[in-house]
């Protein structure tokens, strides 16, 4: 058997692409999404409907024993990964452009290493605090100018990068949280679990703001095409390439995906790509690949490690 990260770029290549497209398309669907049913409503349906989609599949994988016996921390988890970021980037992409809330979204890296770093006692060397400098100075930049370049009221924009990089904190708290307490446990039995934490306690908010009015047909077709294919086949997609390209390369999908989403925002929606938006993602990605070892990991000569 072939080790994670042994098998040839052709035999990952293309999924690799496939799922930073997928990734990138969510923040297009968000938008239509929640102009229509709202934020809240905009997650909750989404969590639900991946739930759906992933129930039968991890039932006919046989993972329904594991995820008895470890409900309670992969439910959890679901609150703090898919939940709680679900709806502030739905909420988010209201008032900023898709494309800058996606490049937001690749700071979940240095949220990970700092959280993990004051939970789990990960050592951070020189270089990896340099990333971390260097990665929070272009999220600075990005947050001073590039709202009023995108044609979104400057107030709602400065609260909504908030939301977006307090997103990502969770998504870095998330992380933490897997490593202490989901270590173990068949992936899909968790993705599947977690989906249905996060359906649960977004149920009461999404029954609650429903709409008045029925959304229409692109809004409801955004909701499924975000269920299924930017979080069930995602999923999938995403723990396949961990197994095939190992977790190093995986995660290097966090810097592909805004590249699709400022397109597609750029394509259907009209959105403006500034060159300061594309000069501070630039140096987020730097200060990322610096803060995660990516840099050291993926250096000539070197191979990708496996997680231990």
């Amino acid at each position: 058997m072939n080790s994670p990260g042994s098998q040839p770029v052709t035999a990952w290549i293309g999924e690799f692409t496939l799922l930073a497209a997928l990734w990138g398309s969510s923040f297009l669907f968000m938008r239509l999404g929640a102009s229509e049913f709202g934020p809240l409503p905009t997650a909750g349906l989404r969590v639900a409907l991946a739930t759906l989609f992933l129930w039968p599949i991890m039932l006919r994988q046989g993972h329904w024993p594991a995820f008895r016996q470890h409900w309670r921390p992969i439910m959890f988890a679901g609150v703090i990964n898919s939940a709680i970021p679900f709806a502030l980037f739905s909420w988010a992409v209201l008032h900023i452009a898709t494309g800058l809330s996606s490049i937001l979204n690749a700071t979940v890296p240095l949220f990970g290493a700092l959280v993990a770093w004051v939970w789990l006692g990960d050592r951070i060397n020189r270089l990896r605090w340099a990333g971390l400098a260097l990665g929070f100075v272009g999220v600075a930049l990005l947050a001073w100018r590039a709202p009023a370049g995108t044609g979104f009221k400057t107030d709602s924009a400065e609260w909504a990068i908030g939301a977006c990089l307090l997103a990502s904190c969770f998504y870095g708290v998330s992380a933490s949280f897997a490593r202490r307490h989901l270590t173990g446990i068949p992936a899909l039995a968790t993705a599947t679990g977690s989906q249905l934490g996060a359906a649960l306690g977004l149920a009461l908010p999404t029954l609650w703001l429903w709409p008045a009015q029925m959304p229409g047909a692109r809004a409801w077709g955004a909701v499924v095409a975000m269920a299924v294919l930017c979080t069930g086949i995602a999923y999938i997609l995403y723990f396949r390439l961990i197994a095939s390209a190992g977790p190093s390369r995986a995660l290097a999908v966090t810097f592909i995906a805004p590249v699709f989403a400022v397109l597609y925002g750029a394509v259907f929606l009209g959105e403006r790509i500034t060159p300061w938006m594309v000069g501070c993602a630039l140096v987020i990605v730097c200060g990322t690949l610096l803060s995660t070892g990516l840099i050291r990991t993926l250096r000539p000569g070197r191979g990708v490690p496996e997680q231990p």
